[in-house]
């Protein structure tokens, strides 16, 4: 083991709705996404019942919106503050599956703000989209809470989003319709590009941190892989067992990572299409019987922000946190219901959301990267695998700068 084994992660705070209201009978109580602003500053929240909370980030005890319940380890006493005056609450009108913020600050998204608010000049425009139950996508201004935008399009669920992080204000959906669509926010919102093929449910979809690529996962054993450049199928990795529910981009774009059904995650390269390695997920209770894949079926998996680590959560009740070059999770920590899980952008804490529409924010490794896992994330952020081994470099070091040394 290496001496990089953490402790088990920290409950360092739960949110959970306040008393619901009448509700439409459609609603659902799910917190099907979470996710934090690139930049730190804002985390959202689909809470349920319609409802997303946009909470500034760091949460403090000032900071927890009035209504909510906030369970902290610094101190144990009942907060009755009236909350963040920044702190907003979005009616969506329908069940939020999806959630994507944009890149903070990007000049593009100044040109969206004067086009809405023409008497408002120079003001940084941070956004956040909204996946709903009838297909809509809605566009809101995360400063004002305001609406901007309204998407049409899907004809079912929008499951997922992603921004390009570049800043473009270039935004991919993933829907039960089977289809991602492109959308351009520079162009009042304008769709640009349909892409079809999958023949199940589109779960999840993820965008290179280089934007060259675009991983998407159905309710299939197979993800395809797309060009952001030309919106063609590059390839389809196929190795699960069964349906895939969930990927991401490692902060180099040298690594994707997949999570099935099949209780397995697949680490692979993206530019070649190979394995790298599989990380299984085996019951802990030995009352259990291993045998029962549902109950260690996968939700949810992400990178870490420095790449070294990964998080997962699946049905047998636990969040766990692998190291890359580990083939077992150095920490785990029980959780009921989970269903989404995401890091923060600088580290340190990882955020979940579970069906009862909690969200619970866990203790996460602070590793400071070595000079080696640095020089490689730098040269993988613009040398593509072939490149790598095209260089006039010892075998070791390409294997090593393209994750083959597991």
């Amino acid at each position: 083991m290496l001496s990089l084994a953490s402790e088990e992660p920290l409950l360092l705070a739960e949110l959970k709705p306040g008393r619901p209201h009448q509700f439409d009978w459609k609603s659902s109580c799910e917190t099907w996404s979470v996710a934090f602003s690139p930049d730190g500053s804002w985390f959202a929240w689909s809470q349920g019942h319609c409802i997303v909370k946009l909470i500034p980030w760091p949460l403090e005890e000032q900071f927890i919106p009035k209504g909510f319940e906030a369970k902290s380890r610094s101190s144990k006493s009942d907060t009755k503050g009236r909350g963040s005056p920044k702190e907003k609450t979005l009616d969506c009108g329908q069940i939020v599956w999806g959630l994507a913020f944009s890149p903070w600050p990007s000049p593009p998204s100044r040109k969206l703000w004067a086009r809405h608010h023409p008497q408002v000049s120079d003001i940084s425009c941070l956004i956040l989209a909204t996946g709903l139950n009838d297909g809509q996508i809605k566009i809101w201004e995360v400063q004002t809470g305001l609406l901007l935008l309204n998407l049409s399009g899907h004809q079912d669920v929008v499951r997922d989003l992603s921004f390009t992080p570049s800043g473009s204000l270039i935004l991919v959906s993933a829907s039960r319709d089977k289809t991602l669509r492109i959308w351009d926010l520079n162009k009042h919102g304008k769709q640009i590009q349909v892409l079809s093929g999958h023949l199940q449910w589109v779960y999840c979809c993820s965008i290179s941190p280089d934007c060259s690529m675009l991983c998407s996962a159905a309710g299939e054993k197979s993800v395809f892989l797309w060009s952001m450049r030309s919106y063609t199928l590059i390839r389809k990795l196929e190795g699960h067992q069964s349906s895939v529910v969930s990927c991401d981009f490692s902060p180099d774009s040298a690594l994707l990572v997949t999570a099935s059904y099949d209780t397995n995650v697949i680490m692979w390269d993206p530019y070649t299409g190979e394995r790298l390695r599989s990380l299984h997920h085996t019951q802990l209770d030995p009352t259990m019987d291993d045998s029962d894949v549902h109950m260690s079926s996968l939700r949810s998996v992400c990178f870490s922000p420095e790449g070294l680590y990964l998080a997962t959560v699946a049905d047998d009740r636990l969040l766990r946190i692998w190291a890359l070059e580990l083939k077992a999770p150095i920490a785990f920590a029980p959780m009921t219901n989970g269903l989404c899980c995401t890091f923060f952008p600088h580290g340190g804490v990882i955020a979940t959301g579970t069906r009862d529409g909690h969200v619970q924010f866990w203790t996460a490794p602070r590793v400071l990267s070595s000079l080696k896992h640095l020089c490689r994330k730098a040269l993988r952020s613009f040398l593509t695998t072939y490149q790598v081994l095209a260089l006039p470099i010892p075998k070791k070091m390409k294997e090593f700068l393209t994750y083959r040394t597991f």
